[in-house]
């Protein structure tokens, strides 16, 4: 993924600045040129570049440090800032409870705007609003097809007609029928055109007139790079209420180049397509965005995702409080595992703790996922009773387990060792020993509502706190 490279080239940059003894103009400048290179390889816009780099450079040997801050750490602040504003600035698409939203999706053929429309509905049914589809792409053979398989994946309302021909009658219909089904979010789908913008944007009048829209979405594709600029330029000055969705930022040598150069345009990007999977959409937040790419993480975008999940999975408080009382059995380490394969690609949530999303090597990554995923099928092989009660596991029901999952013993014996290891880390974090401060004491103090409230811990005198 040519994005990961972009992060793990700013990354070793930035560490060459950390090991370095004494920082002057030198490692100031070669620093710099670290960076113009591994933007330039992303394809972000030479100029855009160029005077992003020239303000890192003067702010870097001119600006003052502010009070208890380090100057190394002032530099990796202001390429930081300086990389977040390159990405544009932050807008969310807010919606109201009780109330309905339109929106109407637009793009050229091929942008992946109809997968994009699942996306939006559900990331919006996962955070509690009712959402429904509405398929008024009526000049693309197979459309009506493929978004109403879409809507059954993420379980929400659909309305299309694959006979019908006028796509504006259509789109009306749609709405109106969600209106009095009072739905909270209306996503309106529209026919790509191929190249041509003008046909594009005409449609794009033509049906919002009939609809009225609260808002046009237009989605872009990340592959085109700094061509991305025109697209956006033209839709922001055809409407008003506009907004962008780039898609595809997950494995193109320009996913950097389309950022930057629709931010450039001063036009709102509030989502960005990060995956193949319907859960691979991501509230574009400039400064979340670089963090990852810096290697800082993102730990609030992890804590909402958890939450979601725990939500989903209606998980129990009890359930939670038993594991943080130490009573941590193989059956939890398996929902757990279950829980977390939800949440979305393993390496993708790596990249939201900081440190490790750009330093843990990609074939050890890679590794890891298999690892997790040979422990999910060992446990599979067990009895609900061996689940429940680790200690049970003697040679003769190992080498049973090894045999009835195709791993071998010392695969299972892997799994137990880390079975093992979880509890005591458990253990240390209620006995108070835990770390203090970080991502992962934030994680705890922010576990869900519902489950947060009903755990007790020890502190280190042992009484309940």
């Amino acid at each position: 993924m040519v994005l990961d490279r972009l992060g793990r080239t700013l990354h070793s940059a930035l560490r060459k600045l950390t090991r370095t003894a004494h920082v002057d103009e030198r490692v100031v400048k070669e620093l710099v040129r670290d960076i113009q290179r591994a933007l330039l390889q992303a394809d972000v816009n030479v100029e855009l570049v160029l005077e992003m780099t020239k303000r890192i450079e003067k702010r870097a040997l001119e600006e003052k440090i502010p009070p208890g801050m380090a100057r190394k750490e002032h530099i990796i602040k202001i390429v930081y800032e300086e990389l977040s504003t390159l990405m544009g600035r932050p807008a969310q698409l807010q919606l109201k409870p009780g109330e309905f939203t339109i929106l109407l999706m637009v793009g050229l053929q091929g942008s992946g705007k109809t997968t994009s429309v699942a996306k939006l509905a559900s990331h919006f049914k996962k955070r509690g609003f009712k959402v429904g589809i509405v398929c008024a792409d009526t000049f693309r053979p197979g459309a009506y097809e493929q978004l109403s398989q879409l809507g059954q994946q993420v379980d929400t309302r659909f309305f299309g007609d694959p006979k019908a021909k006028d796509s504006i009658k259509l789109a009306k219909k749609g709405v109106e029928q969600f209106k009095k089904e009072h739905l909270e979010l209306i996503v309106v789908d529209t026919a790509g055109r191929h190249r041509k913008e003008e046909a594009l944007m005409e449609e794009m009048r033509q049906i919002a007139k009939s609809i009225g829209p609260d808002e046009i979405m237009l989605v872009v594709d990340g592959t085109i790079g700094q061509q991305a600029k025109e697209q956006a330029a033209a839709f922001k000055t055809a409407t008003d209420i506009g907004s962008i969705l780039i898609t595809k930022l997950d494995g193109t040598a320009k996913g950097g180049g389309a950022l930057s150069a629709v931010a450039a345009t001063d036009a709102p990007i509030k989502f960005i397509g990060v995956g193949e999977h319907l859960d691979d959409l991501e509230p574009f937040v400039p400064e979340r965005f670089v963090a990852r790419l810096l290697g800082m993480g993102d730990i609030e975008t992890l804590l909402k995702r958890i939450e979601e999940t725990a939500r989903a999975e209606e998980v129990k408080p009890a359930d939670m409080k038993a594991i943080l009382a130490g009573k941590l059995t193989l059956q939890d380490v398996y929902s757990q595992l279950e829980m977390m394969g939800k949440m979305g690609p393993f390496k993708k949530l790596m990249q939201m703790i900081p440190g490790l999303g750009v330093t843990i090597p990609e074939e050890q990554m890679r590794v890891g996922e298999e690892k997790l995923k040979r422990f999910k099928v060992i446990m599979q092989s067990m009895t609900p009773e061996e689940l429940e009660n680790p200690k049970l596991l003697n040679a003769s029901r190992i080498r049973r387990i090894a045999r009835g999952s195709g791993t071998s013993e010392t695969d299972v014996k892997e799994l137990l060792k880390q079975y093992e290891f979880m509890k005591k880390m458990i253990k240390k974090m209620i006995k108070g020993r835990g770390p203090k401060f970080g991502p992962f004491a934030k994680l705890m103090k922010q576990l869900p509502k519902g489950i947060s409230n009903n755990v007790e811990t020890k502190g280190a005198s042992g009484k309940s706190s």
